[in-house]
């Protein structure tokens, strides 16, 4: 960590970081009722702050276990005199099963998890059968849940298990990648990895029970 970034831990951990100490009251860490984002593996923080200072009538939380990630968006939402974010440093199967009440969220954000691209890590995706299910009981009916990921071959795995996932249905149409909402915001990193030819794809499915 930087020592800005272990610095930011200190001074703003009371105001954004929250204490897991049984289920979640998402109006009181809030102080208001409000459509709730998570994202899942927010990295350093761009695209969280970004989709926070854009749209101050969401509440944004956030779900990282690697610490300068941590820093550098407590960094950027303090620069920016933002307050709709608050973030949890701990393992995002773990809070889903035990933190978050059942039908709390709007949308969940799953933005270029690690690809584990080797064929015997893949057991270590995040994105599987009991995970995906995990996250349907948590979305409201009608709730989304956006994927995106630069790897074509996690794509298609992505796909393969969303498709085959019940009580989802694909706003693109069976089996088909989203254009890029236009509230997945573009990052720094993402621009640079276009200009080197990456493409990125999008999965947008709806809670459709």
């Amino acid at each position: 960590m930087t020592k800005a970034q272990r610095d930011s831990l200190a001074r703003l951990g009371e105001r954004y970081l929250v204490m897991l100490q049984g289920e979640l009251d998402l109006d009181a860490l809030f102080g208001r009722s409000a459509p709730r984002i998570l994202e899942i593996g927010f990295g350093m923080g761009d695209a969280l702050a970004l989709m926070a200072r854009e749209r101050p009538d969401r509440d944004c939380l956030g779900i990282e276990v690697h610490r300068p990630g941590i820093g550098s968006l407590l960094l950027k939402l303090e620069r920016d005199s933002i307050d709709n974010v608050r973030v949890i440093w701990a393992d995002a199967v773990e809070v889903l099963r035990q933190y978050l009440p059942d039908e709390s969220l709007d949308a969940v954000h799953l933005f270029f998890p690690d690809p584990w691209p080797k064929t015997r890590h893949h057991k270590r995706r995040i994105l599987q059968p009991a995970f995906v299910e995990l996250v349907r009981r948590k979305l409201k009916p009608g709730g989304r849940f956006h994927m995106a990921t630069d790897w074509e071959d996690y794509a298609r795995y992505m796909m393969r298990v969303m498709e085959a996932a019940p009580g989802f249905r694909n706003l693109a149409g069976d089996a088909k990648f989203s254009p890029r909402p236009p509230d997945r915001p573009l990052t720094k990193f993402e621009q640079r990895g276009q200009r080197l030819g990456h493409n990125v794809w999008d999965l947008v499915f709806t809670q459709d029970e």
